[in-house]
């Protein structure tokens, strides 16, 4: 059994996201990664008696455990009469954008009758009407205390390849909140199920409570299973949001439905496409987890596969105006924000080594924003927005702006549409060095694996202006924040002076790229100025320093990782091997700390920092108490990123898409085939 401290179940986006937040399924009702309660119930009734396999209440079904790949969590329950394997898929293919995009979810059973005689078998299935609304903002009965549930409808639908009952609020206050630890107010949920014939079932069946007991439950049933005869089947969960993001006051549906496909053709593909979907599923987790393993060994298999369908689920992907992808991410228990460029860049491995288009979607929101009159500095913003509402930049406002700040839950203004001049911003909680070499890093790495002639061109004036930046604050930054911005403002800060070094290498590719060889020579030897200085200026011995005024302290230099991945020299090998062997003296039970201002950690960094490792087991020794965090955090949640080092106690974070950050050091693998 792999302990996890949260079992992702069905995770397609930042709404529609269920976890398990206990080593048993039936200990405790589901939860929406924010804590939430979104109950997803399962009976395994035979002849007549039900256990639950899912949810709380009733007879549990005895013997359960759990393991955990990259798009499948699966559950295996027994008792005397008959096995059952539970397994939740959500077909997170980062290579097809199309069925990625896809607001739906497979849970897969196979029961077997470990008796001697035949059985009657049913399989049910109940969804709460808590997955349509925001139970947090429900206000209370005076009389009951309870949570008054919004007004409810459903019904039925037939296809050709199956059934669904449906359910959703009857009024749709559509993208009309935005924030952090809340969860969706509109649109409706599916629930389907093959047709009997297609699952060798007796009978399938789905429908709808009442207006005035909503919910949705499905059944499948076997009359009479044989002995030592087993069963299979399935059922298909989907969203339907209506409108996913408001992008720049466009109210854009997912990617999947950019060309008018509904949910309805979207369900009847699913159910008529689910065994190809599923192998192909088996197939990439087989692949991921063999090369994870390649990489960093079994406890780095587990890391990634508790990783992937966590990042992924913690974007929504749509299209622009003209078509092309724009994947969002939402900053998950952090502060809600929409595209923050520090938590894209973290992410990035993952989709540099699947589809960097996905990297490009990144971009284009925060490129967008930096075009507008309402932001007029020579650095890079921090964010797009507040989720689901890219409104444009909403972190580090001025005081005055503060004052009248949107609660969490409620929308910001349309800051892209304000004209220049309005003073807006507070600079000092800006992060300028950060943000720059963040994109501008970004996007060298996509354009090695895409031809982005087109798209360096176009946006070459701001990458020019970025790099400009770098060079003229980034060798020695000033007091400001970095993406670890819970530490606090930090003057002299080495590893971002490296970030720096970094992003001017960065620009140096992208006028390679435009076959502006002049540039890229020049831009490259500026890079490797500014290596000597701040190797000259941050060594300390046996490791480098925290910030270059001082004599003590140290940090993880995790921005050094790109000059492995574009093996452009700009540092010795002999550095990183210090640096690393000085990691390793100061790693705690869970890992080694951030810096040397405190035990916490960042378990996204901690991966990038161990691929800086010169030898595998190097590498693995790094790498392994993210796994024993993840063994042993005291802490229910989906995977948190920020946690301590000594204790396992997960930091505020859940949930969030810089988890893509973990595969590091497959990517570095990629890069050297």
């Amino acid at each position: 059994m792999e302990r996890l401290p949260a079992y992702p179940l069905i995770t397609c986006d930042p709404y529609f996201s269920l976890w398990s937040f206990s080593d048993r399924l039936t200990d405790e009702d589901s939860r929406h990664w924010t804590g939430q309660v979104k109950p997803l119930t399962g009976d395994l009734v035979i002849d007549g008696t039900a256990y639950r396999f899912m949810g709380t209440g009733g007879r549990p079904l005895a013997q359960q455990t759990v393991c955990v790949s990259p798009t499948r969590t699966q559950y295996h329950f027994s008792n005397e009469l008959v096995e059952l394997t539970l397994s939740f898929i959500t077909p997170l293919l980062p290579q097809d954008l199309d069925l990625m995009s896809s607001p739906l979810s497979f849970a897969d059973l196979t029961v077997i009758n470990r008796d001697h005689k035949p059985h009657r078998i049913d399989i049910r299935w109940q969804a709460s009407p808590r997955f349509c609304y925001n139970a947090e903002a429900a206000q209370p009965d005076q009389e009951t205390r309870e949570l008054l549930q919004p007004a409810m409808m459903g019904g039925q639908l037939k296809y050709a390849s199956g059934k669904a009952a449906w359910m959703g609020r009857r009024q749709q206050p559509v993208l009309s909140h935005s924030g952090d630890y809340v969860t969706i107010d509109w649109g409706y949920l599916y629930l389907a199920v093959p047709e009997a014939a297609a699952t060798g079932a007796d009978e399938t069946e789905t429908t709808y409570g009442s207006d005035e007991t909503p919910g949705l439950e499905a059944r499948l049933s076997w009359k009479a299973l044989a002995a030592r005869q087993s069963a299979t089947g399935f059922l298909l969960l989907a969203y339907d949001d209506i409108a996913s993001l408001n992008y720049y006051g466009d109210l854009c549906r997912g990617y999947w439905a950019r060309n008018g496909k509904t949910v309805m053709q979207l369900i009847e593909a699913g159910i008529r496409e689910h065994d190809t979907i599923i192998s192909r599923c088996q197939v990439f987790d087989q692949d991921l987890s063999a090369l994870a393993r390649q990489a960093g060994g079994e406890d780095y298999a587990l890391i990634c596969a508790a990783a992937f369908r966590q990042s992924i689920a913690a974007h929504k992907l749509i299209a622009d105006r003209q078509g092309n992808p724009i994947f969002v991410s939402k900053e998950c228990f952090s502060n809600g924000c929409a595209a923050t460029v520090d938590v894209s860049y973290p992410s990035i491995p993952l989709y540099l080594i699947y589809n960097p288009e996905l990297v490009v979607g990144m971009l284009r929101p925060i490129l967008h924003f930096a075009r507008q009159p309402v932001w007029p500095y020579q650095f890079a913003p921090h964010d797009a927005g507040r989720y689901p509402q890219l409104c444009g930049n909403v972190y580090g406002l001025s005081a005055a702006e503060k004052a009248v700040r949107p609660a969490n839950g409620e929308c910001f203004p349309p800051y892209y549409a304000y004209p220049a001049g309005q003073d807006i911003y507070d600079l000092h909680e800006q992060m300028p060095v950060e943000e720059c070499g963040n994109l501008l890093i970004m996007a060298a790495a996509a354009a090695r694996g895409l031809d982005l002639t087109g798209f360096i061109e176009e946006n070459m004036d701001l990458f020019t202006q970025w790099v400009a930046y770098l060079i003229r604050y980034g060798e020695d930054p000033g007091e400001q924040l970095c993406t670890d911005d819970f530490a606090g403002h930090l003057a002299h800060n080495v590893n971002l002076a490296a970030k720096a070094v970094m992003g001017v290498e960065a620009y140096a590719y992208l006028c390679r790229q435009l076959g502006r060889t002049r540039d890229a020579d020049a831009y490259h030897r500026m890079a490797q100025q500014q290596a000597k200085s701040w190797l000259e200026r941050a060594d300390r011995g046996d490791h480098t320093a925290l910030v270059f005024d001082r004599e003590t302290g140290w940090s993880l230099k995790y921005n050094l990782v790109w000059d492995l991945i574009w093996d452009s020299r700009l540092f010795p090998a002999a550095l990183y091997e210090k640096e690393t062997q000085w990691y390793l003296h100061q790693s705690n039970p869970y890992g080694v700390p951030l810096d040397s201002r405190a035990t916490y950690t960042k378990s996204d960094w901690l991966a990038w920092a161990a691929t800086l490792a010169p030898d595998a087991r190097t590498r693995q020794e790094i790498l392994r108490p993210i796994k024993n965090f993840l063994a042993s955090s005291p802490d229910r949640v989906p995977f948190g990123d920020w946690y301590d080092t000594k204790t396992a106690q997960a930091l505020h974070f859940r949930a969030r898409s810089v988890q893509g950050g973990v595969f590091m050091p497959l990517l570095l693998e990629q890069s050297r085939q």
